[in-house]
């Protein structure tokens, strides 16, 4: 009667287990914020663009004309994070682009920060700007399109 008793248990708390499991599992994947892989192209050309022009500005050179081409994206790691009450993502990985009307393609590292949309639906690229207050980071964004 004993050993029926343990087995039931034992087989009761192992679906338990498994039920737990497949819940944690089930909702780790749900909260994942993963952008097409077109806002991601579009963020780093805009990226690109952004750098380009502030060194264009700080050197007084003409700003370079036309979208840089991106293409072939690693990504190496993916961090969620938050812009206030915004979801997003740090993403850190490596990527080929050139300039328009230029003949050598370059293979860069990156670090791109995402912001996720109130919905869902849209993306924005966003950039560390300092703290007004020393104690958090403050935020420019530049909206994507949807992609």
């Amino acid at each position: 009667m004993l050993p029926d008793l343990i087995k039931r248990w034992c087989r009761h708390g192992l679906a338990c287990l498994v039920a737990v499991a497949l819940v944690c599992v089930l909702t780790a994947c749900g909260n994942r914020v993963d952008p097409p892989r077109s806002v991601l192209l579009k963020a780093l050309s805009l990226q690109i663009q952004l750098t380009q022009s502030a060194i264009s500005r700080t050197l007084e050179l003409p700003d370079v004309m036309g979208d840089p081409v991106v293409s072939r994206v690693r990504i190496e790691d993916e961090e969620p994070l938050r812009f206030g009450e915004q979801r997003g993502l740090k993403l850190v990985g490596r990527f080929d682009w050139q300039l328009p009307g230029d003949r050598v393609q370059v293979d860069s590292p990156f670090e791109i920060y995402l912001e996720q949309g109130e919905r869902g639906e849209s993306w924005r690229l966003a950039r560390p700007s300092g703290s007004s207050d020393g104690l958090s980071q403050d935020w420019l964004t530049y909206p994507l399109p949807l992609g």
